[in-house]
């Protein structure tokens, strides 16, 4: 073997034994403790053999020289070729690549996110910068050790369950809190969501000016109105215009989460009310305002200072074009209550529901009407679904009046029907289910022998409602009789049933608390299950007649001779 051969073969054995000692301490680092190979390497390179009396002083870097550089194409000479191999620099920041849409994180740019697979969304973060922000903020960063286990016992003593929540007063107060189940719980944090424009905002700074000015603490109770998306002059502009002058309410613009913890806690408000939680962000959280990433954390961060500080927070949220919550599905389950402002486009009345509430029932609903002085509640929500009521004549053919609920609010909706006969026109449905719509007919040409066949029938619910639960069959049944034989039902009936495969009319949850409700209206008749009938009966509506009807038969021959 040539000397320059050993040479290379001397040098890359020792390099790779100082790497083994490195990972591995027990294997040996010099090459004396391999007798096989020292008697040929030891004596042709001392300089190495000496080496390892400084490794322990030395830095741990180390080269591969070679010291034959030779010549390159020109007849230069070649500069020796050092390739550092260790050394590697203490405390360089590693970084990540995160898309701000669906907040992905990769190691490295690979132009499109390959978890949702967006162009363009990939921003550069340093990992571990998260970390830093929460430091002395105690809202930001859950401490071990804060808080011990309780007894049930314990916690509840001293708390007066009936005095615990917020009150908020009024007939608008009153529907707030029927959703809420009583009033705002201290410490909750509540997601209001719906469409734009349906009243989000207004419905909030109403909420925060009649707290601001009815305390029940009998002091001040500041309120901290913050908005992502309006400047303090436009909040103040829709303040005025609905009347609102409480000294008490303080507005504030701003996006950032930290400052705007940092600038309500001095005040110790009663209520903090963010506007919205898409728009807000937490510094050195991935992802920008509004993405995935941004909305959950910003949304830990608001539940953590609300448990910490007992204050109540109010998030309004942005939708979908499915109408969904907008954000990752987390949000939902992070928040303590999630209300859900419904409201169609052309009317000015507007549903608010609870789809998830830790302190009260989700059955419950709150109607209101929005005017030009804002939102007010609507004290006989089934007005909103009946039209004028005319005298009985032709123009109510087809018409029949349904008693539906909708959690624990009874409402009284009108059913339209329209029977074309010759006509080519396909069968349309709105607001009632095109299968149940199919059943009910088909049981009348079955069951009562009416020929629709020869028909286009078309159904509608007043309002735009969604007729959803069973206790409509009879009203869509009679409203179907109704246009067919040309005979307007009395405008002073309701029907309240399920109608079966037989022709059956069946019970439906909840009939004394519907026919009560129809009893108040000022209704004279009501046709009802036979079964139902002799136990309504008992309770003796004043003015109002309960006719039981075993079959839809008997219906007709009740209704329509």
């Amino acid at each position: 073997m040539q000397v320059s051969d050993m040479r290379a073969l001397r040098l890359i054995f020792y390099t790779k034994t100082q790497r083994l000692h490195r990972l591995n301490p027990s294997i040996p680092n010099s090459l004396s403790s391999f007798p096989q190979f020292s008697r040929h390497f030891l004596h042709s390179t001392p300089s190495l053999h000496h080496s390892n009396s400084t490794a322990e002083t030395a830095p741990r870097a180390w080269s591969i020289y070679d010291p034959a550089p030779g010549t390159d194409g020109n007849g230069n000479a070649k500069k020796p070729n050092l390739d550092i191999v260790g050394n590697k620099k203490k405390g360089k920041a590693r970084f990540s690549w995160v898309c701000a849409d669906c907040g992905h994180s990769d190691g490295q740019w690979w132009g499109t996110c390959r978890q949702c697979n967006a162009v363009g969304t990939l921003k550069r973060f340093s990992e571990g910068g998260s970390a830093e922000v929460s430091e002395g903020k105690t809202w930001l960063s859950p401490k071990a050790g804060e808080s011990q286990p309780m007894r049930l016992t314990d916690v509840n003593r001293g708390i007066n369950q009936l005095n615990w929540r917020i009150p908020l007063y009024g007939p608008f107060g009153n529907e707030v809190s029927r959703v809420l189940g009583g009033g705002i719980v201290p410490g909750s944090l509540v997601l209001v969501g719906g469409d734009p424009g349906v009243g989000k905002s207004t419905l909030l700074l109403q909420i925060a000016a009649m707290i601001a000015e009815r305390n029940d603490l009998g002091q001040p109770a500041p309120v901290v109105y913050v908005s992502g998306e309006e400047s303090v002059e436009q909040i103040g502009n829709r303040a005025d215009r609905l009347s609102i002058g409480a000294d008490e309410l303080f507005l504030y613009s701003n996006t950032e989460i930290e400052d705007i913890l940092g600038k309500s806690q001095p005040l110790s408000p009663r209520v903090i009310i963010v506007d919205s939680i898409q728009t807000v962000y937490l510094e050195g959280v991935a992802g920008s305002a509004g993405g995935p990433a941004q909305v959950k954390e910003c949304t830990s961060a608001l539940l953590r200072f609300a448990k910490k500080t007992n204050i109540p927070i109010l998030l309004i949220g942005h939708v979908t074009k499915s109408g969904d919550l907008a954000g990752p599905h987390v949000l939902e389950h992070i928040v303590d209550v999630v209300l859900y402002m419904e409201g169609e486009k052309y009317s000015s009345y507007r549903l608010l529901r609870s789809l998830k509430n830790r302190f009260g029932s989700t059955d419950e609903l709150g109607v209101f009407e929005m005017s030009q002085s804002g939102l007010q509640a609507v004290s006989n929500p089934s007005e909103m679904f009946l039209s004028d009521q005319y005298s009985d004549s032709e123009y109510l053919a087809g018409l029949a009046v349904a008693v539906i609920m909708d959690g624990s609010r009874t409402f009284l909706i009108e059913v339209q029907a329209l029977c074309a006969s010759g006509s080519t026109a396909a069968r349309q449905v709105n607001g009632i289910q095109a299968s149940r719509a199919d059943m009910i007919i088909s049981v009348l040409m079955k069951q009562t022998g009416l020929k629709l066949q020869e028909n286009a029938i078309f159904l509608n619910v007043v309002s735009g409602v969604k007729l959803s639960e069973t206790a409509g069959d009879l009203a869509v049944a009679a409203a179907i009789c109704s246009s067919f034989l040309e005979f307007p039902i009395p405008n002073n009936i309701a029907f309240i049933g399920e109608v079966g495969l037989g022709g059956e009319l069946r019970m439906v949850p909840r009939m004394e608390k519907r026919v009560n409700t129809v009893a108040k209206l000022g209704y004279k008749m009501c046709i009802v299950p036979k079964s139902a009938e002799k136990s309504l009966g008992s309770h003796g509506f004043e003015g109002m007649e309960i006719i039981g009807c075993r079959n839809l038969k008997e219906v007709i021959n009740t209704v329509f001779r």
